[in-house]
């Protein structure tokens, strides 16, 4: 049995910034990694010399210790990229965020009335109650303007009516976000951006996001860390006070069983209670059993244009095509594309796995996925000359009714019966959140095998205050002892 001090589940950002904090104060530790590759869903993945973003990955943080371990990780590699995003509707482009003139010339004025009417009668009789997203959007930005630019869109990701949709998700993912805001960014332009949607510029790695974590993962193991790839953990052995050992399918061979005195999860919750050993109670379990997740295929398409569209990425709300969301993967970085004439595109679609888009072959997703880019206008059927299709298993936990309740049983089952284990991450947390997110519950997760008392679950998404962030920092001073130099030399990357 092989001995270490910390086991990480997970070789995604949470997994490997929780395995860099520990190696600053000479913790040891091994990650496990069911994929080949590391990054999770912020790798990169390399089609004939094309690059894809599944997902496309914005570096924008509002901690600046996390940016500051983007730049410690890659240096000049980490380049800073003008954002130009806008969404599809009824045949126009709309920017986004949303520009009050740019929006009233694409609906028209009588369209852009009723919206603004809408809007006001939203501020005077909101709904009393928001218990779905269409409640909460609604009362932020008025119902019409809700079914022009939010509710198509939204039911493409979740597969559901948006009164199905929890208003946690718009809390989370539109924080802080209305109308009123929006008309206040574009009319008055504040020197300071507080609304983290609304940024016009991010950093971005030259070669996509998965050379950050490519990166940070070789200079892991050249300090000593183990990474073990292709080894899925099949059980997570304990004696009900804490965990002992987790048992891994090591590249398809022998089971290998690694004990330690920590661990740290990122793999998704529903799979973790199922592959604990002994078993937790049934109540647990059926808690475990009730979150879902939804399923995500992007297939990438080489158009043989130089230039297809000026975005990073277009949301498409339009309901007479599948696609969610269309990536243009050379304006995120040209060094994505080999072939400077060319474009590279990635279609996002929201699915179930096992249903009817997730089954067709690969040939058959690109030509589906050709023919709604033509009936889009973007290009021409004939001007795609190869493409590729990937899918994504549980790309993002689903808020659907109850999920909060079955956390809850879960984090306090856990919290008390086997305190050693700690889950972070999107998918460890079941939070659908950023990177910059992710990272953070990791660093404290580090943090507390090293002596602090974080909260993992009180973390928020984003720190909107400065109490928050001087806490972070006070906190971070409690739990390092001595203040140790960046691990690694951000020139080398």
């Amino acid at each position: 049995m092989a001995e270490t001090n910390t086991v990480i589940i997970g070789a995604g950002p949470a997994g490997l910034t929780a395995g860099y904090e520990l190696l600053r104060y000479g913790a040891s530790a091994t990650i496990v990694e069911a994929d080949g590759m590391v990054g999770g869903l912020a790798r990169t993945v390399d089609y004939k010399g094309y690059l894809c973003d599944i997902g496309g990955h914005r570096f924008f943080t509002k901690w600046p210790e996390v940016d500051e371990l983007w730049h410690e990780i890659l240096g000049e590699a980490f380049v800073e990229r003008q954002r130009l995003s806008r969404i599809y509707y009824k045949g126009h482009f709309f920017s986004y965020p949303l520009k009050p003139l740019n929006a009233l010339f694409g609906l028209g004025w009588r369209e852009s009335i009723l919206i603004l009417g809408s809007y006001v009668r939203a501020q005077v009789a909101p709904y009393s109650s928001e218990d779905n997203f269409q409640q909460w959007v609604s009362n932020r930005f008025g119902r019409r303007l809700y079914e022009t630019f939010f509710k198509s869109y939204t039911e493409k990701v979740w597969g559901v009516p948006c009164t199905e949709i929890g208003a946690a998700w718009a809390a989370q993912r539109i924080k802080s976000l209305s109308l009123g805001s929006a008309l206040q960014n574009a009319i008055l332009k504040p020197k300071k951006v507080r609304i983290k949607s609304l940024i016009s510029r991010f950093h971005y790695p030259e070669r996509g996001p998965g050379q950050m974590w490519q990166t940070l993962a070789q200079q892991l193991t050249d300090q000593g860390c183990r990474i073990l790839l292709n080894s899925p953990v099949q059980r997570i052995q304990h004696n009900g006070r804490k965990v002992t050992h987790v048992t891994v399918a090591n590249n398809g061979g022998k089971p290998t069983e690694f004990a330690g005195t920590h661990f740290i999860s990122s793999m998704p919750i529903r799979d973790l209670i199922r592959g604990l050993d002994p078993q937790p109670p049934e109540e647990i379990r059926r808690a475990a059993d009730s979150l879902h997740y939804r399923d995500f295929i992007i297939v990438s398409l080489i158009v043989n244009r130089k230039n297809v569209m000026p975005d990073n990425w277009i949301y498409v709300h339009d309901p007479s095509v599948k696609v969610g969301r269309i990536q243009n993967f050379k304006n995120w970085s040209a060094s994505m594309v080999p072939d400077q004439e060319k474009t590279y595109l990635g279609m996002e679609y929201f699915v179930s796995a096992n249903d009817e888009l997730w089954n067709l072959p690969d040939q058959e997703l690109v030509a589906f996925a050709t023919a709604e880019l033509a009936r889009l206008g973007l290009a021409d059927v004939g001007e795609v000359e190869d493409g590729s299709a990937l899918r994504v298993p549980k790309a993002y936990p689903v808020y659907a009714n109850g999920w909060r309740e079955s956390l809850a049983k879960i984090s306090s089952y856990l919290e008390e019966h086997l305190p050693n284990l700690q889950l972070v991450g999107r998918n460890g947390m079941h939070k659908y959140n950023n990177q910059d997110h992710s990272m953070i519950t990791a660093l404290y997760a580090a943090r507390n095998i090293l002596g602090a008392k974080y909260d993992l679950w009180s973390v928020n998404t984003e720190p909107e205050y400065h109490e928050e962030e001087v806490e972070l920092r006070a906190a971070k001073s409690r739990a390092r002892r001595g203040s140790p130099k960046p691990l690694f030399n951000s020139n080398e990357g």
